[in-house]
């Protein structure tokens, strides 16, 4: 049946993003680390590629915090199942806790911890309504550490990009190594309070290394990125080897009192992986988002 089609899928991703670093980010901290001339940045970005080598090779998340778990979903207007979905992905979530397993991190501040990564709006799901006949899930579950440096602030709309800017490069600052770089970087501008940093989250999952389409977007993350690394935070904060991977910027109309910017920022281990399901229960997956 379809939605036991969805349901396995779901927990197919959540085992793919807990335990397989995706191959750019892995192949870019090996190119990174030959160009590192510290023995010490160098010794962390090899403990990173050693961790995420032993965690594809026996199926073992690569970190001990493996996250909130998150979905990003594109439902077809024409795709059989709609409403139920929100159930089977908290079933998939539950079963993913047992059987990868990873750890339970959802808490009920009243009656402690849910022991399923499920509980009141968790599993985290974002979702938008599209033309076709299928459904895309993208599992994205993110650790506390990195989500903990994530930052938020209504600018003056009279600061414009220069002040988008410069509260970039502090809170990066601020985060230091708190959330355990080399970080990727979303930056949503406008919008409002909240879709600045839901814009800044589905930032996150742009193509590696992909810069924006509008040109000028684009010179500003090659700029940001630059800039960010000069900070010498470094690998894990030991001020050697980079501090960010990549950046991206994605920008909505916002009102003309406010200028929005929200930052959300992922640790070395931004998991993330994409299927595609039809109408007929053919699945698609794609760890590269």
């Amino acid at each position: 049946m379809l939605d036991k089609i969805v349901e396995d899928t779901a927990v197919e991703l959540l085992r793919i993003a807990a335990t397989e670093l995706p191959v750019e980010y892995v192949r870019e901290m090996e190119r990174l680390m030959k160009g590192t001339k510290g023995a010490t940045g160098k010794a962390q970005l090899k403990s990173i590629l050693d961790d995420a080598s032993l965690a594809r090779k026996n199926s073992w998340p690569m970190c001990q915090d493996t996250g909130v778990v998150a979905f990003m979903v594109k439902v077809g207007d024409k795709f059989p199942i709609k409403s139920e979905l929100k159930e089977i992905l908290t079933k998939a979530t539950r079963r993913a806790t047992e059987e990868i397993p990873i750890r339970p991190n959802a808490v009920d501040m009243l009656k402690g911890n849910t022991n399923d990564n499920t509980g009141a709006f968790l599993p985290i799901i974002n979702w938008e309504m599209v033309p076709g006949n299928e459904l895309e899930i993208i599992a994205m579950p993110k650790g506390g550490g990195s989500s903990n440096v994530a930052n938020h602030r209504m600018l003056k709309p009279g600061f414009g990009m220069k002040g988008v800017k410069q509260f970039v490069i502090e809170a990066l600052a601020a985060a230091g190594s708190q959330g355990c770089p080399p970080y990727f970087v979303g930056v949503g501008i406008g919008g409002s309070e909240d879709l600045c940093m839901l814009i800044a989250k589905k930032a996150l999952l742009k193509p590696f290394k992909v810069r924006n389409p509008d040109p000028k977007l684009a010179a500003i993350e090659e700029e940001l990125l630059g800039k960010v690394n000069e900070l010498g935070i470094g690998a894990m904060g030991l001020g050697e080897g980079p501090t960010a991977l990549d950046l991206h910027i994605e920008m909505a109309a916002r009102h003309p009192a406010s200028l929005p910017v929200g930052i959300v920022i992922s640790c070395w281990a931004l998991r993330h992986v994409k299927a595609v399901i039809g109408p007929r229960g053919g699945v698609k997956i794609d760890k590269s988002v």
